[in-house]
């Protein structure tokens, strides 16, 4: 996939007379068809279109036309003025986005390549809670909602006198708070103070997505888990990642990637299990070396629970520098969503870039899983791997 070709073009559109610039990603030639699923992208506080560029290269790469603006005075103060869009910092609000995002949306439906049945919202941060506001206003014209540490605490801010890292007092508040980066007009304090987030948030009713950190210092991860929640059940996956902070590094960034690749595809977290690195041996023969990571570790997911047994090994072999292959083998004793105790035994290798495992168990419950087409994705964090294996439950 990552080999697949991307082709970029300018986007315009405008509203209430702001122009709204922006970029589209197209999918390679290989993937042409007549419509396409969309997806749009929104940017975190004082980002710009060019943020979310990787995201949207990726969702170019799985077939969606994929699209990333500027909200309407959104961006840094001193930010190059093609990289913003019209309007201006000090009357820019939560609101005012959800607007900018519904222009871009109604302008997306109108392109006759795009499927407007199958039209999916993305965001980081401030762009996340955004993109989760105009999906519980937009509703059934959009498809999935993807939140990506999603500033969800941005009314709280407000009560604290911290909006966007600015500290002044919420019972006088000033005109224009000064947030280094940009400034705020007072009424972006005024219009979020009393909202209750997650009960505009729950007004949605589709698929809903979001990645958190659990090293968040800008928005702890309660928020998540709370939103969550408040989402009718089995609507909404929230996936904890381990060691990320408020952005995602490469590795990370590659691992969400996936995941939201799982998502789009309508696939389900099966078992998720949490890899403890144990001990590390090597064997260089001439110019071969084969590695080998003995590992525990657990399971904790709706249907398994359970503890991998001892002997579970990532054996790696190198030619020079170059890795040959990779294989993980292991078992994981415990019961089943029934509570009836079973085996379930693991073997992962990468087949054309992707990891594939091979299932098998003793359980009568879960039978279903040795035949199933499952997808693993890894997420690096300093403790281990944790192991994410999508499927399509029975």
């Amino acid at each position: 996939m990552n080999n697949v070709r991307v082709s970029e073009t300018t986007l315009f559109c405008e509203r209430n007379g702001l122009r709204i610039r922006g970029m589209q990603y197209f999918p390679c030639e290989e993937q042409k068809k007549e419509k396409y699923p969309a997806i749009i992208v929104s940017h975190g506080f004082t980002g710009n279109y060019t943020s979310t560029q990787d995201y949207c290269s990726a969702f170019a790469r799985m077939g969606y036309v994929a699209f990333s603006f500027s909200f309407c005075g959104g961006s840094k103060i001193n930010e190059d003025a093609g990289l913003k869009s019209e309007g201006e910092c000090i009357e820019t609000t939560i609101f005012t986005e959800v607007e900018d995002l519904i222009a871009v949306k109604d302008y997306v439906k109108g392109l006759k390549y795009v499927d407007e049945t199958n039209l999916v919202l993305a965001g980081f941060s401030q762009g996340g809670l955004v993109s989760g506001l105009t999906a519980a206003k937009c509703k059934g014209e959009i498809k999935k909602l993807i939140m990506i540490y999603p500033a969800l605490c941005i009314p709280d801010d407000a009560r604290r006198g911290c909006l966007g890292g600015a500290q002044y007092d919420a019972n006088h508040v000033p005109a224009i708070i000064d947030c280094k980066n940009t400034q705020l007009g007072k009424i972006f304090h005024d219009t979020v103070v009393s909202m209750d987030v997650f009960l505009e948030l729950s007004k949605y009713k589709g698929p809903v997505l979001i990645l958190q950190g659990l090293e968040d210092e800008t928005v702890n991860y309660s928020y998540a888990i709370r939103a969550k929640e408040n989402y009718e059940k089995g609507q909404c996956r929230l996936q904890l990642i381990r060691d990320a902070g408020h952005g995602l590094n490469e590795k990370q960034k590659k691992s969400a990637i996936s995941s939201i690749r799982q998502f789009l595809l309508g696939r389900i977290e099966l078992l998720t299990i949490r890899v403890i690195i144990l001990n590390r041996e090597s064997k260089l023969e001439g110019n071969n070396l084969q590695s080998k990571i003995y590992f525990t570790g657990y399971c904790d997911t709706e249907y398994f629970h359970g503890t991998i047994l001892p002997g579970g090994c990532d054996t790696q072999d190198y030619s020079g520098k170059l890795r040959m292959n990779i294989r993980a083998e292991y078992t994981l004793q415990g019961i089943d969503m029934k509570g009836a105790k079973c085996n379930v035994h693991i073997i992962n290798q990468m087949v054309n870039s992707e990891w594939k495992p091979t299932i098998e168990t003793d359980s009568k419950n879960l039978i279903w899983i040795n035949n199933a087409d499952v997808t693993a994705v890894l997420e690096d964090t300093k403790q281990g791997p944790v192991v994410r294996i999508f499927g399509l439950a029975s």
